[in-house]
């Protein structure tokens, strides 16, 4: 099983991901969503916690060696990156959306350096809307992104195309089409369900049921 594979069965086992194509998910977006995932869940399952923050430390090991930071993505990156840095023995931080309205009015928290090498840990990427806005706060930082590391993607090409446009490298652990092949393998979905879940996939901000 490649690790892709093993993240959408860990997804759908532990039910971080839930298919509705029938009764959709409203995005913060304003997208009608079949799919709905919440890559938080698997905290709470120690297999698949491990499991994951191993496949993420691997990633960083193999795509970039350089990095002498990780910083999670709030709220969602955090732990996962927690989990990351104690693996590879690195420091951490995390950024969050906006500069905090009280005390230090951070939006960086934890100790960090100007010219540091950090890889960003983010558990989903959608549009990368969110993420890349915890780039800009790093790099305004004068520190260097070197790339970033999800756990999950819905491969759309709004985000390759901002992620392009950022000078950002992404890797992911799993993907939407694994995703589905395994809901497939599982009995998880029908055929009929298949079907709006590819319609979904190709144009998902006008998608309806």
């Amino acid at each position: 099983m490649t690790v892709s594979q093993k993240i959408a069965s860990i997804l759908l086992e532990t039910k971080a991901v839930k298919l509705s194509p029938a009764q959709p998910f409203k995005w913060s977006s304003g997208w009608n969503s079949p799919i709905y995932c919440d890559n938080r869940v698997t905290l709470s399952y120690p297999d698949a916690r491990t499991f994951i923050k191993k496949a993420l430390a691997k990633a960083i090991k193999k795509h970039f060696p350089e990095a002498e930071l990780i910083a999670g993505v709030a709220t969602a990156g955090i732990p996962q990156g927690a989990l990351v840095a104690d693996v590879l023995g690195l420091p951490f931080a995390y950024v969050r959306p906006k500069p905090k309205e009280h005390g230090m009015g951070n939006q960086i928290e934890g100790r960090i350096e100007k010219g540091q090498k950090v890889v960003i840990i983010e558990d989903l990427i959608s549009t990368g809307g969110s993420s890349l806005k915890a780039v800009d706060a790093l790099r305004e930082a004068g520190i260097e992104v070197v790339g970033m590391v999800a756990i999950f993607t819905y491969g759309f090409k709004v985000a390759d195309k901002n992620f392009a446009e950022k000078g950002v490298k992404l890797i992911t652990l799993g993907h939407y089409n694994s995703l589905i092949d395994q809901a497939i393998a599982q009995n998880y979905i029908s055929a009929e369900s298949l079907d709006s879940l590819k319609k979904w996939r190709r144009n998902p901000e006008k998608w309806e049921v």
